[in-house]
């Protein structure tokens, strides 16, 4: 059987958003969402909520998974819940359409400087090597390649129609 660190990250994000046990060597359990996996050492992010109280987040090193299984299936609600406990306040008071607009100037930006970006729902994907998240800012970039990663950053940094959409909202 193949051991969970040797799968591939199209498995693991089979498991994000929804509520798991995680099993590790000494046959401890850990229970909760996951929020991710990271893909070179196939750590688990696990996010657990309880009402009333802060939430928590465990990282189970991925050596260390024997197995995983899934207790219950994430719903859109759950995915917005777990976004809320990592994405900065401003995002939370950005409109659907303020966000749109963000990542449409950013898309045209990065297209203009002649960079290969793609749209994959609310996520923008440059060269299938990076991603840029909500609110489309240089700190919203995810890459393991840190040389592209800083470059993209500086051109996020300098989208002229980022200034554009942060003044319009500051003076609504």
């Amino acid at each position: 059987m193949l051991q969970w660190s040797d799968r591939s990250p199209q498995h693991w994000r089979e498991f994000v958003n929804h509520e798991v046990c995680v099993t590790v060597q000494d046959q401890q359990r850990f229970e909760g969402r996951v929020f991710t996996v990271d893909p070179v050492s196939a750590s688990v992010v696990l996010v657990s909520v309880q009402e009333n109280e802060r939430p928590s987040v465990r990282v189970i090193l991925g050596h260390a998974v024997t197995d995983v299984q899934i207790l219950r299936r994430g719903t859109e609600e759950t995915e917005r819940q777990m976004k809320s406990v990592f994405l900065p306040d401003q995002t939370q008071i950005l409109s659907a359409e303020e966000l749109k607009s963000r990542r449409e100037s950013l898309r045209l930006w990065l297209e203009k400087n002649l960079v290969p970006v793609t749209e994959d729902g609310e996520v923008l994907r440059v060269a299938n090597a990076l991603t840029i998240s909500a609110p489309y800012g240089p700190g919203d970039c995810s890459c393991a390649n840190e040389i592209i990663l800083a470059r993209i950053q500086s051109l996020v940094e300098s989208n002229p129609g980022a200034e554009q959409t942060s003044l319009s909202q500051t003076h609504q």
